[in-house]
């Protein structure tokens, strides 16, 4: 399924539930290096965390992931702009994530960046960086001071974290940030992208509650399936089922309102929701136009039935009237 796998943790409680999902971060990462290798969008640092694709990804799938990357991107874009870069970023099951380094290449890194994943992932990451300079030399390029913390579950400078939790355990989460001189006094975005849905509604209601109250402002932006209710959508999970991928919170992905509604009854203040159809119509034009001749797509039908089964959602919590809500496409 073209966005199907995440970059992140899932949550479903057994053990080789959670196999299934981190399996998924492999999937994802596979997907991405194909994309960024035919020109979709520019990466130098894929390609330090993942092996290539053994065989060509479908066009839809390659669309998918484009939109996907630059939806959250232009979110992600907006936030450090309303702050002027004074604030922090948590990446909750971030996998094989590079946006710290793209973003450190231009210029425009937060006061500090922060990934959370499962320990065998994060494990895996801290092995790339410290054997592949392309990725060790940009974080201590960002660092100051002298407490560097680097052991096989944790990294810990001034600027980028990585760290080992269950997004399940949010009391467990929030003491391993704090550790990490996370500051709840900054504004904070945090991102999910295909995470939720691996956990119960409980558990991602009480991360999502834990996201809305600690912070002064925040915005949370979330990646994930849609009108999961319909035909398509039931195929799509027995796909899934089939690797042994349960969506224990796929009950949230009803509909765009049943996305938005669950933010709402979470204490954030504002949160929106559109389809990945939408998203990639509010993208940059002119950048459309030139990854649509990249390669034939002739299931133009199937590409808008997958854009149309994801969606970026994103919820605001202002006490600093930052203006966080006016941040949109």
């Amino acid at each position: 399924m073209a966005t199907a796998a995440r970059d992140a943790p899932s949550f479903a409680g057994s053990e080789e539930a959670d196999e299934a999902v981190r399996g998924t971060c492999e999937d994802a990462s596979i997907c991405k290096r194909f994309a960024v290798s035919i020109g979709y969008w520019k990466d130098p640092y894929i390609q330090y965390f993942v092996r290539p694709a053994k065989e060509r990804k479908a066009p839809e799938i390659n669309r998918g992931y484009y939109a996907r990357v630059h939806g959250v991107s232009q979110l992600l874009m907006a936030f450090l702009k309303k702050t002027e870069c004074n604030c922090q970023i948590i990446n909750l099951g971030a996998g094989m994530d590079t946006m710290f380094w793209r973003l450190k290449d231009e210029n425009l890194l937060p006061k500090k960046y922060f990934e959370v994943d499962f320990p065998m992932i994060v494990a895996r990451k801290i092995h790339n960086i410290k054997s592949k300079p392309p990725l060790s030399k940009p974080i201590m390029e960002s660092h100051s001071g002298e407490s560097f913390l680097i052991d096989a579950h944790s990294l810990d400078s001034s600027r980028y974290a990585i760290l080992a939790a269950d997004l399940r355990a949010s009391s467990e989460l929030d003491e391993k940030l704090k550790k990490f001189n996370m500051d709840t006094q900054l504004p904070t975005l945090l991102i999910a992208e295909c995470v939720l849905v691996y956990m119960t509604p409980q558990q991602s209601a009480s991360l999502l509650k834990w996201a809305a109250n600690t912070f002064q402002a925040a915005m949370f932006i979330n990646y994930e399936q849609v009108n999961m209710a319909d035909r398509f959508g039931q195929i799509m999970i027995e796909n899934l089922q089939r690797r042994q991928c349960s969506l224990a919170g796929v009950e949230a992905c009803k509909s765009l309102d049943s996305q938005r509604e669950r933010l709402l009854l979470n204490g954030w203040e504002t949160a929106r929701a559109i389809d990945m159809m939408e998203v990639y119509r509010y993208l940059p034009q002119a950048d459309v136009k030139r990854i649509e001749g990249l390669e034939f797509l002739d299931e133009k039908e199937l590409l808008e039935q997958l854009m149309q089964h994801y969606c970026i959602c994103w919820a605001v919590k202002d006490r600093c009237n930052l203006g966080l809500s006016n941040i949109t496409f």
